[in-house]
């Protein structure tokens, strides 16, 4: 029998009972499982339990840090190393296995690893959604999810969804990649979008927010990337341009009729994120 791996495997989790078992499934080879859960109603607690992995309650009151951040400060982690895995995510047996060898004789203090999305009946290959590194594997002490300074409250829930880890040593790519489920159909595609715009309105609207997660050491590509988006914030027609740059720039037409659903999708977000930013700002003005 192939002795468990000496790593961590967190899942962040509010009313995931659909998801859980196969999540955990997927992490059955790691040593510990921890699902920290946000006071679910669908019994994801106990589906957990059942499952074998550890629960821990979370309790959010509005302000920093909020679901990721809080556990592995505060979770007495048995291994060193963590493994983030969101509930609609799967770790694959390629993955398992090179995360086996590389815990073994790490060469670095953290691992970004590849996603493929999962959008109506296939995978997006492209649409600017292939690759798609995160840094989700390192040392639980040396790894924080960025904090946007004066944003303030995002709307966007308990979790984080669109930070990224700030790690303090190096870091690697892994080879094998990891599957995520994320938008199985249009209606939650629309859910969970609706939230991630409230926090891109609240950093639109915010330039000492913008320009704090610029500053941030984050690796240059992201860097690049938040300079880029703060540019087009400015541009006109940008759901229009939204569009033409996941469908055309970003060959989102070969991926067929989800490719292009995916990136009219894309646009109106685009939309939804500039119309709630004018909504606050009217807010804020009175």
């Amino acid at each position: 029998m192939t002795e468990p791996c000496p790593i961590s495997i967190l899942i962040p989790a509010k009313n995931e009972a659909a998801n859980l078992r196969d999540c955990i499934a997927s992490a059955r080879f790691a040593d510990e499982i921890v699902v920290v859960d946000s006071g679910s109603t669908d019994g994801t607690a106990e589906l957990a339990r059942s499952l074998g992995a550890q629960v821990v309650d979370f309790k959010w009151d509005g302000t920093f840090p909020k679901k990721k951040n809080w556990a592995l400060a505060h979770v007495p982690w048995k291994h060193e190393w963590v493994f983030i895995l969101d509930a609609d995510e799967r770790i694959t047996p390629g993955l398992a296995e090179e995360l086996r060898a590389v815990v073994n004789a790490p060469e670095c203090d953290g691992f970004y690893v590849n996603r493929r999305f999962w959008f109506l009946d296939g995978w997006l290959l492209h649409c600017g959604y292939y690759p798609s590194w995160n840094l989700r594997f390192f040392r639980h002490r040396a790894g924080r999810y960025e904090q946007l300074d004066g944003v303030g409250d995002t709307g966007s829930g308990d979790n984080e969804v669109h930070e990224h880890v700030i790690l303090d040593g190096r870091s690697g790519h892994l080879r094998h990649e990891m599957e995520h489920y994320a938008f199985p159909t249009i209606s939650i595609w629309v859910e969970k979008h609706n939230r991630y715009s409230n926090w891109e309105a609240r950093l639109l609207l915010s330039e000492t927010g913008a320009q704090a997660a610029s500053a941030a050491p984050l690796t240059p590509a992201l860097a690049r990337k938040r300079r880029l988006k703060r540019l087009a914030s400015r541009l006109p027609f940008r759901p229009l341009l939204r569009f033409v740059y996941h469908y055309v720039l970003r060959a989102g037409f070969l991926d067929g009729y989800r490719g292009y659903v995916f990136c009219r999708l894309m646009a109106f977000y685009e939309f939804l994120g500039a119309a709630k930013a004018a909504e606050l700002k009217r807010a804020d003005s009175r």
